[in-house]
């Protein structure tokens, strides 16, 4: 029986060593591990042996986010021996900051960060996941603080870029990495959104109307860039016209000379060489056209021969003799 006993408690420590000496770690998490209150090790992924009475796992601030019946998201902070390596993401609860320009706002940001030396996130801070909130929720304060309210809703990029540098710097003793930070919502008062919007509003009828007036000086830029074009080019055209118009007349002439010439010469071979001059010929003929146009006076006009004109008509007779 005394042996029986002994196996059993012998049994019994087994069962109880391999239930509270081996730990399994999943991926990606970790384990601190103190001996007799002392930091001894950080447990790896997979099967870790401990001592069940001298070693024991020290416990971390964990975050989680549950629904309630109503769909409500609440947050649960509770202790963990496990430590989550990857990267987590924080969705805190929207604040109330105040602008440089004393306008009240509330803002609502994600953080994302991740552990990178979990003894420092174990024996650095306390609770780390409420420092977390405590810090970036500060930090945001100060920031928004010293924008405006128009460069706080133009200028995220900006305000994240800040954010990240200045928390990442802090929570870097905590063995804690913050590898970006994002505003989710920025809501100023409603006062403030209606001015805003009145003041859109202004802005982009500003902006038509000045479309519409630069729209109206280009349409009569070009419509008298038109009609000087059409002017020049009429101008050229009548001017192209009188130029063929007068090459024309010009040529006329010319023909009309060389016709006239060559009629000379043939009266001139047709008339008896010296007794008769052909030039008297055709001055007679010349001074019968005129009187014909003076005296075609219309509407009971009297027209009067010159005296002058009297002297030329001896060439009259010249015209007789020639015809005998």
């Amino acid at each position: 029986m005394g042996t029986l006993i002994i196996v059993g408690i012998i049994a019994f420590v087994a069962i109880l060593f391999a239930i509270l000496g081996l730990k399994t770690i999943s991926q990606s998490e970790t384990m601190v591990i103190e001996r007799l209150g002392k930091y001894h090790s950080t447990l790896s992924a997979g099967i870790n042996i401990i001592w069940p009475i001298l070693d024991k796992p020290r416990q971390i601030y964990c975050r989680y986010i549950k629904e309630d019946y109503d769909g409500n998201n609440i947050i649960i902070s509770r202790l963990s021996d496990k430590i989550d390596l990857r990267e987590q993401v924080y969705d805190f609860p929207e604040q109330n900051v105040i602008t440089k320009d004393n306008v009240t706002t509330r803002i609502n940001a994600l953080l994302y960060f991740q552990i990178t030396d979990p003894i420092k996130a174990v024996y650095e801070i306390d609770n780390l996941p409420n420092a977390i909130e405590k810090l970036t929720q500060t930090t945001l304060r100060n920031v928004i603080g010293e924008l405006e309210l128009d460069e706080t809703l133009t200028s995220r990029d900006t305000i994240n870029s800040k954010l990240r540098a200045v928390l990442d710097d802090a929570t870097n003793k905590w063995g804690v990495k913050v590898n970006r930070v994002e505003l989710q919502d920025i809501t100023p008062p409603d006062s403030v959104r209606n001015a805003m919007e009145q003041q859109m509003q202004a802005e982009r009828e500003r902006r038509a109307k000045i479309l519409k007036a630069e729209g109206e000086k280009a349409s009569a830029i070009l419509q008298s860039e038109g009609a000087k074009e059409s002017q020049i080019n009429h101008a050229l055209a009548e001017k192209q016209s009188q130029i063929l118009r007068a090459e024309g007349e010009a040529e006329a002439k010319v023909l009309q000379a060389q016709a006239e010439a060559e009629a000379i010469l043939k009266i001139t071979s047709a008339i008896d060489g010296a007794q008769y001059n052909p030039a008297n010929y055709l001055l007679a003929t010349k001074y019968i056209d005129s009187l014909k146009e003076m005296v075609s006076g219309k509407d009971n006009k009297v027209v009067y021969i010159p005296y002058e004109a009297s002297s030329l008509l001896g060439s009259l007779g010249s015209i007789k003799d020639i015809f005998k």
